[in-house]
């Protein structure tokens, strides 16, 4: 049961993310959107092109959902509500998003197709620009902490949450987080005005709807993630704890759509050197700083 509730929640959650997606797409709040959708998927019909690399092309959505669900299983919602509490949590988390780097490069390159693996190949560029920018405020945060265990981050904010501690780390982390899920303004991998879908344009029917599930539950972890380490977790008055944290993940994976809708698609020279000459020596201020609080505030 340990295991299973926090599972459930992650569905739910994804189901919530799904929906309003939906709603900030088209407009219209249809809660069954999400159900429609994927039934629609997996009773198309599922193509194969003509001489795909079998095995990336069908494992690759597969290692997607994998990789998301491994980074939401560190992530606690209450204090005993986690799927694994390890003692390196925090650095769990980074290790499983890296997945979602292979996970895009083997459905960019299975398919055999040009808009794919322009598509896979995007995103290992986008890679090399937000990596850093999602370990180091992650180190800043577990400075303060004194720990990499994600319910000791957690708890370490109960005096005052992270993202007023060091709001430097919370925007390079949120814009990170963008990034590593492929959202617009960060969508070059499947830039649909541009790829016609790039990793995903080759999928249809039960692999593209398993593709889609591991993209809304990546947004749910990282959702998740900057909850856990930048706005206290489960802490609050008069809620449940569990309530807390479903409410302030569903906030900020609100707030990654429709920044998503508002800003245009950047070009990848852009995105690098934004990242490069600006966000990884934010992200080494920002260490900093936090570094020099610890000192005069301990």
């Amino acid at each position: 049961m340990s295991v299973l509730a926090p599972i459930l929640a992650l569905l739910l959650l994804a189901w919530c993310v799904a929906v309003l997606d939906a709603w900030m797409t088209t407009g219209r709040f249809r809660p069954l959107a999400p159900l429609t959708a994927t039934l629609a998927l997996v009773a198309g019909e599922s193509l194969v092109p003509r001489k795909p690399d079998r095995l990336f092309f069908e494992t690759a959505p597969i290692l997607l959902l994998l990789a998301a669900v491994l980074a939401a299983a560190a992530l606690p919602i209450a204090p005993h509500l986690v799927i694994t509490d390890l003692a390196t949590s925090a650095l769990f988390v980074n290790a499983a998003l890296a997945y979602v780097l292979v996970a895009l490069l083997m459905a960019g390159w299975g398919p055999d197709g040009a808009y794919a693996m322009i598509g896979g190949w995007r995103f290992l560029g986008q890679t090399i620009a937000y990596s850093m920018l999602i370990v180091m405020p992650i180190t800043a945060v577990a400075m303060r902490a004194q720990s990499l265990l994600t319910t000791d981050i957690v708890r370490s904010q109960a005096g005052l949450w992270n993202v007023l501690y060091q709001p430097l780390g919370f925007a390079l982390f949120f814009v990170a987080a963008m990034a590593v899920s492929f959202l617009p303004p960060f969508d070059l991998p499947t830039a649909s005005g541009e790829l016609a879908g790039g990793v995903e344009a080759e999928y249809t029917g039960a692999r593209r709807a398993i593709f889609r599930l591991g993209r809304t539950i990546l947004i749910v972890s990282l959702a998740t993630a900057t909850t856990v380490f930048y706005l206290g977790g489960w802490l609050g008055p008069w809620l449940p704890p569990w309530l807390w944290s479903a409410l302030k993940t569903l906030a900020v994976a609100a707030a990654m759509l429709a920044a998503g809708h508002a800003v245009p698609r950047l070009r990848e020279a852009h995105l690098l050197a934004w990242a490069w000459k600006a966000g990884i020596p934010l992200a080494m201020l920002n260490i900093f700083l936090v570094g020099v609080l610890l000192l005069v505030i301990p």
